[in-house]
C-alpha cells in the first residue's frame, strides 16, 4: 500500500510538473504575440501540444487512446502552419482535421452521443452558424473555398459531440471553433483584431486544454 501511495504521489508530481511546463510555453508564447517576438514565438509553438500530451498521460487514471492523437496531430498542424505557404497551410489544415477525427470518435466512444434528441437540437444550432458564417466568408476565400468549408464543417461536429460530456468539453469545443473562425476572417480578407494572432492562440490553447481534461475525467468515469 505505501508503494502504491508513493507512486501515486510521484505520478502527481509528475503531471504538476508537465502542466506548469505547458502553462509557462503558453504564457511565453502569448507574451511573444503580443510583443512581436517572432523567435520566441516560433521556439514555442512546437512544444504546446505535446507538453499537453505529456501531461494528460501522466496524469493518473486511464488515458483515452484517441487523445495523444489527436495532439500530436494538432502540433503537427501548428508546425506546418508557421511556414508561409498554401501546401504547407493545406497540410496543416489537414493535421487538424486529423486531430478533429480523433476527438469526435473519442467523445463517441465516451458516450457522448447517446442523448440523441439534445444531440440533434445541438447540431441543427451549429449548422445554422456554420452555413451563416460561411456564406459571409465565401467570397474572400478564393481556392481555399472547399477546404475552409470541409474543414470548418468537421470542426462545427467536434464542437457538437464535445457537449456530450458536459460544460467543460462543450467549452472548448466552443472556443476551438472561435480560434480557427478567427483564422478563417484572417483568409478571407476581413478586417483583423487588434493582437488577432493573440485571440487565435489563446482560444486555442484553452480549447485544447479543456477538451483534453474533459476526456481524461470522462475516461476515468468509465473505467468506474
Amino acid at each position: 500500500m505505501l508503494h502504491s501511495l508513493t507512486t501515486s504521489g510521484r505520478l502527481a508530481g509528475r503531471a504538476r510538473g508537465l502542466f506548469s511546463a505547458f502553462a509557462a510555453t503558453s504564457a511565453a508564447h502569448l507574451g511573444s504575440l503580443l510583443t512581436g517576438t517572432s523567435v520566441a514565438e516560433q521556439a514555442t509553438k512546437p512544444a504546446l501540444m505535446p507538453l499537453l500530451a505529456a501531461h494528460a498521460v501522466a496524469t493518473e487514471g486511464p488515458t483515452p487512446s484517441l487523445l495523444t492523437p489527436a495532439l500530436v496531430a494538432s502540433a503537427a498542424g501548428d508546425v506546418l502552419l508557421q511556414f508561409d505557404s498554401e501546401p504547407a497551410f493545406l497540410a496543416g489544415m489537414g493535421s487538424f482535421a486529423a486531430a478533429h477525427v480523433c476527438y469526435i470518435a473519442m467523445f463517441a466512444k465516451q458516450g457522448a452521443m447517446t442523448d440523441r434528441r439534445r444531440l440533434a437540437i445541438v447540431a441543427a444550432g451549429y449548422a445554422l452558424a456554420w452555413a451563416v458564417l460561411l456564406n459571409q466568408l465565401w467570397p474572400g476565400l478564393g481556392a481555399l473555398k472547399v477546404p475552409v468549408a470541409g474543414y470548418s464543417l468537421l470542426l462545427a461536429s467536434t464542437a457538437v459531440a464535445s457537449t456530450g460530456l458536459g460544460v467543460r468539453a462543450s467549452l472548448g469545443g466552443g472556443l476551438f471553433l472561435l480560434s480557427d473562425t478567427l483564422i478563417a476572417t484572417r483568409l478571407a480578407g476581413w478586417k483583423q483584431l487588434p493582437g488577432h494572432e493573440f485571440w487565435i492562440m489563446s482560444t486555442y490553447l484553452v480549447a485544447q486544454y479543456l477538451l483534453a481534461t474533459a476526456a481524461l475525467k470522462a475516461e476515468a468515469q468509465r473505467a468506474q
